[in-house]
């Protein structure tokens, strides 16, 4: 039997795992002291107290999960006989992937009938979500691990995520962003347009002035890359700003249709804590990134 497993940076929360029949991978942060593990401390993201601490000026910080963490994850099933494919957020990322190999070759010498399979999305948040969701809806049409691993790799090349948020403040102290220091001048009134890149990492790309300006540009670039965007999911991330997001998905609409499907999701935590509040996505299929 194939698992299927995401993790919790890919916006997948603890209900869309029951749902799509996936095991769940938990990507902690820490915030006031306390080190919190999504949908293992709690069930439910509890996102407006958690957004509000972040626009009173807490930072939280995240970090990578141990082998030992990985391995508790991946043993249970292949103690079970199971073989594993993890479609996970980008390796470009994190370090924490590093410890996942780590795991995956101590697990592989103790059980040498075992497979794992991986997908790398090339992203975070609703980019991953998307690839995620393709991925399930392939699996349940019958195709192998190593179909859903060449469909997957070949998706995630045409996933393309655009994104701004108010405050680069947070950014700042993750380094997450390529190319941070040469956006940073000049920025007032002044919102940069970030993306997720081929190497799968957070690279700015344009700027737009002001909320407006920024909303505009980011379905510019659908208009400009999209591939029969409403044949595929068309996804709206947002950290706690509906508002703004429906904005985009009113000119979405605009542009592609009124009957161009969208989702909402809320960004997880573990992300939220990179990109900081009123963080606004947009996520569609495209020629290219």
């Amino acid at each position: 039997m194939l698992v299927l497993f995401a993790d919790s940076d890919s916006d997948i929360t603890k209900q869309n795992a029951k749902e799509l029949g996936l095991k769940l991978i938990s990507m902690p942060y820490s915030i006031d002291g306390q080190e919190v593990y999504p949908y293992e401390t709690w069930d439910e993201f509890d996102y407006k107290p958690f957004y509000a601490k972040l626009r009173n000026g807490t930072i939280p910080k995240t970090s990578g999960l141990s082998p030992e963490k990985y391995m508790s994850y991946f043993e249970p099933e292949f103690q079970a006989g199971n073989d594993i494919l993890y479609i996970h957020f980008s390796a470009a990322m994190s370090g924490t992937f590093n410890s996942m190999h780590i795991a995956i070759e101590e697990l592989q010498d103790k059980y040498p009938d075992r497979k794992v399979y991986l997908i790398d999305a090339k992203g975070i948040t609703i980019n991953s979500y998307f690839t995620v969701k393709k991925v399930v809806e392939k699996y349940r049409e019958g195709l192998s691990a190593e179909e859903l691993v060449a469909y997957g790799t070949e998706l995630a090349e045409h996933v393309a995520t655009y994104f701004f948020t108010d405050t680069l403040d947070f950014f700042k102290h993750s380094g997450r962003i390529s190319n941070f220091s040469a956006i940073m001048g000049g920025l007032i009134g002044i919102k940069p347009i970030i993306y997720m890149s081929q190497e799968g990492v957070m690279t700015s790309v344009s700027k737009a002035k002001g909320r407006s300006g920024a909303v505009k540009k980011l379905v510019d670039y659908a208009v400009e890359l999209g591939d029969h965007v409403k044949d595929w999911p068309v996804i709206i991330g947002h950290s706690d700003n509906i508002e703004l997001a429906t904005q985009v998905g009113n000119l979405m609409k605009e542009k592609f249709g009124q009957d161009l499907e969208i989702e909402y999701v809320m960004v997880n935590p573990t992300a939220g804590s990179h990109c900081g509040p009123d963080g606004i996505g947009l996520c569609f299929h495209a020629i290219h990134r």
